[in-house]
């Protein structure tokens, strides 16, 4: 069969609907990854409008151009926006656009839970926009600080919209970070083991896990403070048992992990373009794999570095002072090797290398006021001024833009096929790094001087208006590069000629496609050998387009890729992928619904909206596997395998695996945060404890035993026990709720509200999970695909009752200890 009807066959399967239905109803990664960078980079132009009247406002003394409080709301949403808005964002886009065409995949692991998250992404940066146009944005600051937050400091609704809506979005963050995870590790080519993986691959499965491990602290903190503003619950109010200081180590427990969250994918792209612009092999591949998992693991060790003027004991100080010393270790590794790589090779001035150069230079800078601040007495000196302000944009706009900005100009003949018209590009390079070294090499000097960050104006006489006249125009120059960098790239995309399939000579697989990319990647899945597959095999392109490979026939005439074995890239079983649908988006807007009644004080259409989203999801679960097996089916070059309804471990159970992993990582958030008040925080013991009778232990423990031997029993009569089981154990949680008192009336009353609530909440994730295990065997469904619908109800139910077990027990142990 010739490459042409190849290619067409697989277009009709694959491809999205052309007319603007297709906008809401595709699910295919290419489209969606597109769609994210598009939203990101509104978000970032907006945030940069906010940042232009900031400088406008500061650039003299006493200005009036914004009143303090619309420069609050100003101030408070350009972080707000910058962080959660566009960085993260901005990730996920590149992500989802890449990683399949890098693994040799022909789409990420749940096409579906991309769109969601996408959708879930888009309404909760609307409800941000909205609060912004109507004069209600949250003004609080990004970091939303109690008691500034709360009912205390701030009565309105402004800090509710950051709150809901920030969660809202970081639903988004958590479903992108399952899908690259589960990706990574399964959805690869054949034959690409770990050790042969793209080096951004590794940089966005760390990234994945530091998002799966840190951004639930934050939701957790959003959470208890929104609890506490709509229902009175006081988790921050001293008096009556709570500590605004919780929200300090849960929002840093987020906070500092996000900068390695949000520097870590552009190491992963300085370190696929670097070797490419260097004409060589990447210098050290182990050493810098090495080191992206140590920044990630030492990252969640620093977070009280922020906290180093709030009464830290000296012991604490020293140790987080000496850990915030040690993650420039990991850091300086890769920088040497990066300059190795360079050595090593013959480095060509193109657009993307000269964003690399501008990084080095202005990373660097921004690493060495890091470890400055680490060092505490510096710290004490400098701290709430302006010298954080300009280090923390030298490591976010050093460590991040300007590596994105290398890779989008990288990537930009692979999303468009075209290449540059018009030579934009360096003068706005120059633009963009002269006015912002102007800006914030600046506002260092500001901050020894003394100004303080968060004022919306100040008096003459300091010796600050000079350096702040001098940052405003710089700031506008800035911006005048990147408008001349948004104009390069709508021109290269509508009027640009087209361009050769590989201009720069790449190494990876993503370049071994025609480009725009099909809708399917490869029209069949290579087999890999070597961590430069096209280096290794120039011709692999044209192999590809042949039908060499895997999954080149499309007699089935349905979406399929292959999995593979996690370390050796061995195919394992194929994939079937949904076809195009709007439900995501109608889901993503029915979760919506939710935030929106919480927002609006419309608790009627809470619970409602919950319903709806509980009935969307089982429609959802139910139409994920066929009633029957179809046992081992051809794929390519003599192999045979079974697909992913008929095995033990399918994409859903990896990616309930990692879903975990962020739920517990809240879990555990919760119970530090008890143990927090517990042991720190003040008007503790409370006035009275909750019990449990030897009634309740009793059935806890039959509840415990029906759970977990009933998803270890038959299909059918097993998971109907456990589904009684988790009845039993949220019986227990409600008796328990019973007998706590008033929750506004100490902060022990309300945290018991939310432990057990949580437990009784996974009580019925768990119950629905058997439920639908025993549903399936009631319709008839094959005993061949259960197995898999089986160990994943196990393992939510085994979560399940460990959780219960240690909120419950958590809730009744002060008073039994006193």
């Amino acid at each position: 069969m010739s490459s042409l009807k190849r290619h067409r066959a697989l277009s009709r399967i694959w491809a999205s609907d052309p007319s603007w239905k297709g906008w809401f109803t595709t699910v295919n990664h290419t489209d969606l990854g597109r769609m994210f960078l598009t939203v990101a980079v509104f978000f970032f132009v907006v945030g940069g409008v906010l940042a232009m009247l900031i400088r406008a406002q500061l650039a003299t003394p006493r200005s009036a151009f914004l009143g303090p409080e619309h420069y609050n709301q100003v101030f408070t949403m350009h972080g707000t926006i910058m962080m959660f808005l566009f960085a993260i964002p901005v990730f996920e886009g590149f992500a989802v656009y890449l990683l399949p065409k890098l693994l040799g995949s022909r789409d990420l692991a749940f096409p579906r839970l991309t769109a969601y998250g996408f959708w879930c992404y888009v309404f909760g940066g609307s409800m941000m926009i909205f609060s912004l146009l109507w004069g209600i944005a949250p003004d609080s600051g990004w970091f939303m600080y109690p008691p500034l937050s709360s009912t205390l400091g701030a009565p309105g609704i402004n800090s509710d919209f950051w709150l809901i809506g920030i969660t809202f979005v970081e639903i988004s963050a958590i479903a992108a970070a399952v899908e690259i995870t589960v990706t990574v590790l399964r959805y690869r080519a054949p034959g690409m083991s770990l050790s042969k993986m793209p080096i951004f691959a590794w940089y966005a499965l760390v990234t994945a896990v530091m998002i799966l491990t840190g951004f639930p602290p934050l939701i957790l903190g959003s959470i208890l403070l929104e609890l506490e503003r709509a229902f009175d619950m006081p988790f921050f109010q001293a008096a009556a048992g709570g500590d605004a200081l919780l929200w300090q180590h849960l929002f840093w427990l987020f906070g500092h992990p996000e900068v390695y969250i949000i520097f870590l994918p552009a190491a992963g792209a300085i370190s696929t373009i670097l070797p490419v612009m260097a004409r060589t092999g990447l210098l050290g591949y182990g050493w810098i794999v090495a080191a992206a998992v140590a920044l990630g693991v030492l990252s969640f060790g620093l977070w009280v570095h922020h906290m180093f003027t709030t009464g830290i004991p000296h012991l604490g100080l020293a140790f987080f002072s000496a850990a915030s010393t040690l993650v420039a270790v990991p850091t300086a590794v890769q920088l040497f090797i990066w300059i190795g790589t360079l050595a090593k090779g013959a480095p060509r001035l193109h657009l993307p290398m000269l964003w690399l150069l501008a990084f080095f230079a202005t990373f660097v800078i921004g690493g060495l006021t890091g470890v400055m601040v680490a060092i505490v007495p510096f710290d004490w000196q400098v701290h709430d001024t302006y010298f954080i302000v300009a280090h923390l944009h030298y490591v976010l706009i050093g460590g991040f833009v300007f590596p994105m900005l290398a890779a989008l100009y990288y990537w930009l003949p692979h999303f468009t096929g075209r290449k540059t018209y018009f030579n934009l590009g360096p003068t706005a390079f120059w633009l963009v790094v002269i006015g912002f070294h102007g800006t914030f090499l600046l506002l260092h000097w500001a901050g020894l001087l003394g100004m303080r960050r968060r004022i919306d104006s100040f008096e003459p006489g300091q010796g600050w208006e000079a350096i702040n006249l001098i940052a405003s125009v710089s700031s506008f120059v800035m911006a005048i590069g990147f408008a001349l960098i948004a104009i390069d790239v709508i021109v290269s995309v509508l009027a640009s000629v087209r361009g050769s399939r590989d201009p720069w000579g790449g190494s990876t697989l993503d370049w071994a496609m025609p480009t725009p990319p099909a809708a399917y990647n490869f029209a069949s899945l290579p087999e890999v050998s070597a961590r430069d597959p096209l280096w290794a095999d120039p011709d692999l392109p044209a192999k590809i387009a042949r039908g060499e490979g895997y999954l080149g026939d499309w007699a089935r005439d349905r979406r399929e890729t292959l999995t593979v074995e996690v370390t050796t890239g061995a195919p394992r079983y194929v994939v079937v992928f949904p076809a195009n649908t709007g439900f995501p988006m109608a889901m993503s807007a029915v979760t919506g619904l939710f935030f929106l009644g919480l927002l609006t004080k419309a608790y009627w259409l809470v619970p409602l909206a919950l319903i709806g989203v509980v009935a969307m999801a089982l429609y959802w679960v139910w139409g994920l596997l066929p009633r029957r097996g179809e046992g081992a089916v051809p794929v390519g070059r003599g192999l045979t395998l079974v697909t992913a309804a008929e095995v033990a471990d399918p994409p859903g159970w990896w990616g309930s695996l990692f879903l975990l992993l962020a739920n517990g990582t809240f879990f555990g958030s919760l119970l530090f945060g008890y143990s927090f008040y517990w042991t720190i925080a003040p008007n503790w013991p409370p006035p009275a404890y909750a019990e449990l009778s030897l009634v309740g232990w009793a059935l806890l423990a039959l509840g415990v035993v029906l759970a977990l031997f009933g998803t270890r029993g038959g299909a059918g009569a097993g998971h109907a026990l456990a589904a009684l089981g988790t009845l039993a154990i949220a019986a227990v949680g409600a008796r328990v709720l019973w007998l706590v008192p008033d929750p506004t009336v100490h902060a022990y009353d309300a945290t018991v509200w939310v432990l057990v609530g949580y437990g009784i909440l996974h009580q019925g994730i768990a119950g629905l999970m058997n439920g639908v295990i025993v549903a399936r065997g009631i319709a008839g469904h094959g005993a061949e695909t259960w197995q898999g619908p089986a160990r994943i109800a196990r393992l939510w139910t085994d979560y399940g009752v460990i959780t219960a077990v240690l909120a419950y027990g958590a809730a009744v142990l002060p008073g039994a200890l006193s």
